[in-house]
C-alpha cells in the first residue's frame, strides 16, 4: 500500500506537499460507476464468481472482499487515508516511504481491545502512564486483569521511573502511552520511551487521539502501533463513533492482527466510515482554528482571578512544555483547568454557560466542556484520580471553531 503517494489515472505517482491535499486524494479511487466520492457499501457480505474464487479468497491466495466484518471498500478508504496521514513524509530504515496497515473499528475502545489482546497473553504485563482516559484505565484494570494480564501504572515522564518499572517486572510486553493525556494534558517523551522500550524488546503503542497526525506523528519515533478514537478530531463533527489501529509490522498486521480484529468483532460500519472520510477532508483547516482558539483561551484563563490552575502544554508553566514543543507541531486544542472554588465553583461555572456545549467527548466543531471526575473518569476511584491530578474541581475543555471573542465572553460571564 502506497501511503505517501496516490496512484492516478495517468499511472504517474504524484507526491503531496501537505496533508490537505493528502486527505482529499489519498485512498482507493477506482470506485464503481465512476463515483466522485467513496460510495457507502452498505452490504453485509460479498459475492463470488464461482466456488474456486471463494476458496481462493478464504485461503488468502486472492485479494477481495468476503464479509464486512472482515473488510469493506468504504472501510478501506478511511484506513488508507489515516495510514497515509500517520506516515506522511516518514521514511523507513531503508530510506523508503514508511508502509503502514490500518484496521477501522467501531470505536476507539474496540481498537484498543484489538491492540492489547493481539499483543498480550496471560502472565504478561502492560506498562502505562498514570493519566489515561477513564475508559482505557478501566479496561486495563477491569478487563485485562480478568485475563491474567497485569497493568502497571507509573509516571513515564521520568525515564528512571520507567526503567525501574521495567527492571522490576520482566513480564512487561507492551508500553502504552496517551500523549497528550486525558484530561491533565500531560505529555510523555515518545522518542525517549521508545528507545528505552527497544532496549528491552518491548512493544510501544501511542494513543494519538488528542494530537491527531496533523500535530504529532508517533511513527517518526519508531513506535509499533498508533490508535485513535476517530470519533474525535478525525471525524470532527460528532456524527459517528469509530476507532482505528495502525501498525508498522505489516506481517503481524496481516496475520495475527487481522485474525484478532476479525474474531473480536469490533469492525466499523459503512455509514460511519463514510462520515469519517468526509469529516477528515477538513482536518488541517479545522485543527488550525482549534489550535489558535485554544492558545487564546489558555492565555485568558491563566490570568483570570477565578482560576487556580490551567493545564495546557502551550503554556511555559506546564511541566511538559518542552516535551510538547519537541514532538508536536502545536500544543493542540485540549486543555483543563481548576477553579479556586473547587467542585461547587465548577458546577456553577458549567451551569452558567450560554454558548459552549455541556457534553463529554471532544474534537467536534463546537466547544465542549465537561467535568471529568463525575463524567469521563467516573469509574476511576477518587484516590487514583487525585494521584493522577484529576481533582473534583477540574474542568476539561475541547476548544471549538467558534469566533474566539464569543468563546472568551461565554467563559468570562460564566466564571463571574
Amino acid at each position: 500500500m502506497i501511503v505517501n503517494k496516490v496512484y492516478l489515472m495517468k499511472k504517474k505517482n504524484f507526491e503531496f506537499s501537505g496533508i490537505s491535499s493528502l486527505v482529499l486524494h489519498a485512498g482507493t479511487h477506482n470506485f464503481s460507476q465512476s463515483s466522485h466520492l467513496p460510495p457507502i457499501y452498505a452490504t453485509s457480505t460479498f459475492t463470488f464468481d464461482d466456488s474456486e474464487q471463494g476458496m481462493r479468497r478464504f485461503s488468502g491466495k486472492e485479494e477481495g472482499y468476503i464479509y464486512s466484518r472482515w473488510g469493506n471498500p468504504t472501510f478501506k478508504v478511511a484506513e488508507e487515508i489515516i495510514a497515509a496521514l500517520e506516515s506522511f513524509h516518514i521514511k523507513n530504515k531503508d530510506g523508503n516511504a514508511l508502509e503502514l496497515k490500518a484496521f477501522l473499528h467501531a470505536s476507539g475502545m474496540a481498537a484498543l481491545s484489538t491492540l492489547f489482546q493481539s499483543n498480550l497473553k496471560t502472565g504478561d504485563a502492560v506498562l502505562s502512564h498514570f493519566s489515561l482516559y477513564g475508559g482505557s484505565h478501566e479496561y486495563l484494570h477491569k478487563v485485562l486483569v480478568e485475563d491474567g494480564i497485569q497493568p502497571i501504572i507509573a509516571d513515564l515522564r521520568d525515564l528512571n521511573v520507567a526503567e525501574d518499572a521495567i527492571k522490576q517486572n520482566k513480564n512487561i510486553r507492551l508500553i502504552h502511552l496517551e500523549t497528550p493525556a486525558n484530561p491533565t494534558i500531560q505529555c510523555v517523551d515518545i522518542e525517549a520511551i521508545t528507545q528505552l522500550a527497544k532496549k528491552y524488546n518491548i512493544v510501544v503503542s501511542v494513543d494519538n487521539t488528542f494530537a491527531t497526525p496533523y500535530l504529532q506523528q508517533p511513527f517518526k519515533y519508531d513506535v509499533d502501533f498508533v490508535v485513535h478514537s476517530t470519533t474525535k478530531f478525525l471525524n470532527g463533527h460528532g456524527t459517528a463513533i469509530g476507532g482505528i489501529l495502525i501498525g508498522r509490522d505489516i506481517e503481524f498486521m496481516k496475520t495475527k492482527g487481522t485474525k484478532w480484529h476479525r474474531l473480536l468483532g469490533g469492525n466499523s460500519n459503512p455509514f460511519d466510515a463514510f462520515l469519517l472520510i468526509n469529516g477528515i477532508k477538513t482536518l488541517e483547516l479545522r485543527m488550525q482554528r482549534h489550535c489558535s482558539n485554544a492558545i487564546a483561551v489558555a492565555n485568558f484563563l491563566q490570568t483570570h482571578s477565578a482560576v487556580e490552575k490551567v493545564n495546557y502544554n502551550g503554556l511555559e508553566s506546564h511541566p511538559d512544555y518542552a516535551v510538547s514543543k519537541k514532538q508536536m507541531k502545536h500544543p493542540g486544542a485540549m486543555l483543563s483547568f481548576e477553579l479556586k472554588g473547587g467542585l461547587h465553583a465548577g458546577k456553577k461555572f458549567i451551569d452558567n454557560l450560554q454558548m459552549c456545549t455541556r457534553a463529554v467527548s471532544l474534537g467536534t466543531a463546537d466547544t465542549l466542556i465537561s467535568h471529568p471526575a463525575s463524567m469521563s473518569h467516573y469509574g476511576v476511584t477518587k484516590e487514583e484520580r487525585l494521584q493522577f491530578g484529576i481533582t473534583d474541581g477540574l474542568i476539561r475543555m475541547s476548544v471549538g471553531l467558534e469566533n474566539i471573542e464569543d468563546i472568551l465572553n461565554d467563559l468570562d460571564n460564566s466564571l463571574t
